[in-house]
Parts: structure tokens; C-alpha cells; sequence
């Protein structure tokens, strides 16, 4: 018995005895008030939360409950029997107020189970349909960044759960001054994501920001859906699309580091192999044994990478030797870097209308004849991983690497989508991955990309902002023979 509404006194969908999309709770709910009405929607959404059986709530009236203190009898004026319903557009349906006599002929117990079978039919049906993830997005909008940056960052996240392989099925938003040190989001808006993600048939919310660990727990205990933030998305891409060694490698050390200050547990201030009064027992519990083996997988990554770092440090040197320039190819995710290394060179680098289609770095040779000196220059193009708002740290770290290819490059060129609505805060993202590098990268030029899918206004505004910069479309070939002049004077300059 609990004392209070049934949203105050509702269990946590952790803690119920069993739990789905597919089925309901198996608990019955009797709620009592003494307004003559119907249940609010707060009772009604923690009965869709817990996903209760039934939620039957009497009303009462007489002369005990009329007078503070009266020691009268009361009965029961009407009742109302309310349940859920495996329907797209309500999650509920309320019965018109019955008496007591009435409410007790109901055959709840055939009700109930015909009820979850509908449901279980309904779960079947739409994982035999679609066995993608099927994703709520949740986007909190604070007080720190603009409207345009939040609404970019949605379509961002929408694009990457796509990519991940998941369908985003709705959006949630809400604006707060900033987030929820527990939740993210306020209470209300976690009992509506609960009710949200059963109505649509959502197995994994997915927030547009980086979660903290006790975040994660708390909406899991409040929702009962799997939760993950935008940096799980991430890598489970780049997990995906890596093909190399080095590549999977540098993805399971971002994966290890990320996972290792998760680890559902009591923190190191319980663990008991620091030593001292209280920490003495009969050995490591599962938690601490675990954190022990990834933090030893960690290690033996990061010696991996490490060498790896050597490794191509090695290649570079001997490309220098050799005296061979070369340039980074860098840019915003899916601004067509890979397309426009395969249009120079005439090679068969996977490319995509993807985020991220590629991950490892590609090195192709290119032969330009200089319009000055009628000579052929060779030049070495890498195509490197595309960058993201706001790279997550783990990745940042496992792919330096990658991104040295950068910062040892003579010099550089900045792939742009101008198709993008972003393109300008896009530069923006690339420029603040790159002042991060260690060592700052050779002359640059700009290349605005997919020039054929913009209209004149944009063009004119980027010229305006980027005077210097170059128009091309890699996809239909169109400003390359300028752009390899530019790029010949760009190794001219940089190697005087």
C-alpha cells in the first residue's frame, strides 16, 4: 500500500517485476479521492509509466470524509477503471463512471491477459517489420548556446543515429537555463520521454549531449529504455566503419576509456584495494575486477597506439627524405573529402552520403604539370577522418595519430559542404579541432564543396567571408584543374 497520488507513491520501472514494451507489470492500482471526477493525466501517466494492469480509482464520499476528524463511513459514489491501449495516437482509455456493483462484475483477470497479448502481437509485428533500433531523440536547449546551433545539433544527432544504423521515430525538446544535474532534463520531461517511448514503440532514447554517468543510471531507473548520449553514437560509427588495424585499435581505446568511468558501481572511494581500516576483505568484488582488466586493456591500447605514432612518424620522415610534399585533407564530416581525393588521383576511396564513411587516413600520389614552370610536381593528398562539433575527448586522444597526419603535413586543404545550412559553423568546428593539435599546420587554403547544390546568395556570402577561397563540385568535377594550380602554388610557397 502506498500512500499518496499514484504518480508520488509509483515504482521505479527497474524495481517492477517484469517490464516491456511487450507486456504490462502485472500489478493492479486502487486509488481513492473524494472529487467527484475523473482521474488526472499525472495518475494516468505514472499507470502508462509502470505500465500497471489496471488503475481503478473510486471516489468517496459521506459524512466521515466531509468533516475533518468525522468518524463517519464513507462509500463509494462512482468509479472509473482505467487501462492501456496498444494504440499509435492514446496511450489509455477511461471507462464511464460505474458504481460498485458495476465495477465489480468486470472479468479483469480475461481483460488483462487478452490486453497483453494485443501488445505482445503489436511488439511482434513491428520487430519482424523493422529490426533497426527504433530511437526517441531527446535535445535540451539551454541558455548557453543559440536556437540555430541547438536545432543544428538535432538534425546532427538525427543524422548520426541514422548512420548508426537506428530510425529516429520522434523528437523530443525542452528548453531549461541549463541541465538537470541528475536528470538532464526536469521531471515532467522524463515521465513524458517513459510515456513517449512506449506509445511509439521506442527501444533507445538517445540524448543530443554528453551524458554523466549518474545521469545515464537515473533516466534508465525513471524510463526503463536503454539511454546513450551522442559520444555513444559516435563510436558505435566508428566501430562500424573502421577497417584497419590501426583503426579498430584506436576505436577500442576511445570505447575503453569511455566505458571505464561508467561502470555501475559504489566509485573508488568503496573499493577495497586501497588499503587501510574499512578497506580490508576478502578480496575484489566483481566491480573492481573489472575495472581492473579495462584499465589493463587501456594500457596495452595506448602502448599499441603508440607505436603505431612511431610507426607512421617513420613513413613521414622517409616521405620527407624522399622530398615529397604532401597535404592534409581535412573538413567537417561528410563534406566530400573522399570524393574530391578520388577526382584528383582517379582512385576508389569508399565515399558515401554518410557521416564518417571513412575513418583510417588515405594517402594517394598526385602528378600536377605547373602552369609556371611546365614541370610535373608530385604531391602526396591524405585524406583524413572527418571532424565534428565538439569531438569527443576519448576520440580526440585515440586518434591523434590520425590527426598528426595533420599537423606534420606541409600544408593543408579545408574541404567545405557549402550545401550544408551549418557550412559557417562548421568551419568553425574544424578550426577548433585543429588548434588542439599539438603542432599547428602548414598554410591552408578553402575549398567550398558541392558548389552545384547552392544558390547564387550563398555563393556571394561565402566569396564575401572567404575572399580567397576556392568554388568546386568533386562530385561532377567542376573548378579542379584551378584548384590543382592553387595547390601547386600552395607547396611552392610552403617548401621555401
Amino acid at each position: 500500500m502506498g500512500v499518496g497520488t499514484p504518480r508520488q507513491t509509483q515504482i521505479p520501472p527497474k524495481e517492477l517485476p517484469r517490464y516491456g514494451a511487450d507486456r504490462l507489470s502485472g500489478i493492479r492500482c486502487i486509488a481513492t479521492h473524494l472529487k467527484l471526477e475523473p482521474p488526472n493525466e499525472a495518475a494516468l501517466t505514472a499507470m502508462a509509466v509502470q505500465r500497471l494492469d489496471s488503475l481503478v480509482v473510486l471516489t468517496l464520499t459521506g459524512s466521515g470524509f466531509q468533516k475533518r476528524g468525522g468518524g463517519g463511513a464513507g462509500y463509494v459514489k462512482e468509479a472509473y477503471w482505467c487501462h492501456l491501449i496498444p494504440h499509435p495516437e492514446t496511450a489509455w482509455q477511461i471507462s464511464n463512471p460505474m458504481g460498485l456493483e458495476e465495477m465489480l462484475d468486470q472479468h479483469f483477470t480475461e481483460f488483462v491477459e487478452e490486453l497483453e497479448a494485443d501488445f505482445q502481437r503489436q511488439f511482434v509485428a513491428r520487430a519482424v517489420d523493422d529490426d533497426r533500433d527504433r530511437v526517441l531523440v531527446v535535445g535540451l536547449e539551454t541558455d548557453q548556446v543559440t536556437k540555430q546551433r541547438y536545432q543544428d545539433g538535432i538534425e546532427e544527432i538525427k543524422r548520426l543515429v541514422e548512420t548508426a544504423g537506428g530510425e529516429v521515430l520522434e523528437v523530443l525538446r525542452q528548453k531549461r537555463s541549463r541541465p538537470h544535474p541528475r536528470t538532464v532534463v526536469g521531471e515532467g520531461k522524463v515521465q513524458e520521454i517513459s510515456l513517449v517511448a512506449q506509445t511509439i514503440g521506442a527501444n533507445l532514447i538517445v540524448f543530443d549531449r554528453d551524458l554523466a554517468p549518474i545521469q545515464r543510471r537515473n533516466l534508465e531507473d525513471n524510463i526503463g529504455i536503454r539511454v546513450i548520449d551522442r559520444t555513444e553514437v559516435i563510436l558505435d560509427i566508428f566501430a562500424q566503419r573502421a577497417q584497419s588495424g590501426a583503426g579498430k585499435l584506436q576505436v577500442e581505446l576511445a570505447q575503453m576509456q569511455y566505458m571505464l568511468p561508467r561502470l555501475v558501481g559504489r566509485g573508488k572511494s568503496m573499493s577495497k584495494l586501497g588499503g587501510g581500516i574499512g578497506t580490508r576483505g576478502p578480496g575484489e568484488t566483481k566491480l573492481e575486477t573489472e575495472r581492473r582488466v579495462i584499465q589493463q586493456r587501456i594500457n596495452n591500447l595506448q602502448r599499441e597506439v603508440s607505436s603505431l605514432q612511431e610507426h607512421r612518424t617513420r613513413l613521414r620522415q622517409k616521405r620527407q627524405h624522399e622530398r615529397v610534399p604532401s597535404v592534409a585533407i581535412v573538413g567537417y564530416t561528410n563534406a566530400g573529402k573522399s570524393t574530391l581525393v578520388n577526382a584528383l588521383t582517379n582512385s576508389e576511396i569508399y565515399a558515401a552520403d554518410q557521416l564518417f564513411a571513412t575513418l583510417d587516413p588515405t594517402t594517394r600520389r598526385l602528378i600536377i604539370q605547373d602552369a609556371e614552370t611546365e614541370e610535373n610536381r608530385q604531391i602526396l593528398l591524405t585524406d583524413t577522418v572527418g571532424f565534428i562539433h565538439e569531438l569527443p575527448p576519448p576520440l580526440m586522444d585515440a586518434f591523434r595519430a590520425t590527426l598528426e597526419e595533420v599537423s606534420e603535413a606541409d600544408a593543408m586543404l579545408h574541404v567545405v559542404d557549402l550545401s550544408h545550412p551549418a557550412w559557417l559553423s562548421q568551419i568553425r568546428s574544424v578550426m577548433d579541432v585543429l588548434s588542439k593539435l599539438p603542432i599547428s599546420p602548414g598554410p591552408a587554403i578553402i575549398a567550398f564543396n558541392k558548389m552545384d547544390q547552392v544558390d547564387g546568395d550563398r555563393l556571394m556570402e561565402a566569396k564575401d567571408e572567404y575572399p580567397q577561397a576556392l568554388f568546386i563540385s568533386a562530385h561532377d568535377r567542376l573548378g579542379l584543374e584551378t584548384l590543382r594550380q592553387r595547390l601547386c602554388q600552395l607547396i611552392r610557397y610552403a617548401c621555401e
